[in-house]
């Protein structure tokens, strides 16, 4: 039977912290909860020596109807309570692998990563919701442990759970793992041409075909043409999904 403990690896044990460690998160929440303030997405810290969430911002999107201050009391619980049962199993997988994975990165770099996967939360109303989680360390102990790692929860672009990837700030790679085999296997980044940008960009900005065909002096035709060679590349059917997979990949 599943229960809490199975979210923290033995390999990523945080005991004692040492002072100075301590002194080096003083206020480290105050600019976390400007950027809450500033973006849609859902925001929370979690703490692995307490094996709980250090912050929860106030965006609506994970709370599940909850406070914010009500899901940072249940901890690892709202999981429990709140994601599809298939789906929890799936993340004491995602945890596994990843610090699996984790284990085998340098220590002077394990803070460049992050690990990206899709999961349902099912509201207090029944429905259920395909989220992505970002979750990316901020403070490790001096062995390279995960002290404290920030998620960042925004509605998911693809179709159902999974989609696991770990990709290094500054790295063209990214590794997905594959479920059915159980192994990961590294791809290069999709990358967009500069005017696939520019309709992805344009396109955020709510600018309708024809607008951006006179903001970058091609025909509507033409356009139509780059945003059909996008949809394809991105595997998506529409512009609203090309934006979603474009800004949650960091294609642009």
């Amino acid at each position: 039977m599943v229960d809490i403990n199975d979210f923290f690896s033995f390999k990523n044990t945080v005991n004692n912290i040492s002072d100075n460690d301590k002194k080096g998160t003083e206020n480290y929440l105050e600019p976390i909860k400007a950027f809450a303030r500033a973006t849609y997405k859902s925001i929370y810290v979690i703490d692995y020596q307490s094996k709980g969430f250090e912050y929860v911002s106030d965006n609506p999107l994970f709370l599940c109807g909850h406070t914010a201050q009500e899901v940072k009391e249940m901890g690892y619980a709202f999981y429990f309570k709140y994601v599809v049962p298939e789906d929890l199993d799936l993340l004491i997988k995602i945890n596994n692998i990843g610090f699996d994975f984790y284990e085998q990165i340098p220590i002077e770099n394990r803070k460049r990563y992050t690990i990206s996967y899709d999961f349902h939360l099912k509201t207090q109303e029944g429905k259920s919701i395909l989220i992505n989680q970002k979750l990316t360390p901020m403070f490790l102990t001096k062995d390279g442990k995960i002290w404290k790692a920030i998620c960042i929860i925004s509605l998911s672009s693809e179709e159902s759970s999974g989609n696991i990837k770990i990709y290094e700030a500054g790295s063209n790679e990214i590794h997905r793992y594959d479920l059915k085999g159980n192994f990961w296997k590294t791809t290069q980044k999709i990358k967009l041409t500069d005017r696939e940008k520019e309709i992805v960009q344009f396109s955020i900005r709510g600018y309708t075909i024809n607008d951006i065909a006179e903001a970058i002096f091609v025909s509507p035709d033409t356009v139509k043409f780059h945003r059909k060679k996008l949809f394809e590349k991105l595997e998506v059917v529409n512009i609203t999904e090309a934006i979603s997979h474009a800004t949650n990949n960091r294609l642009l």
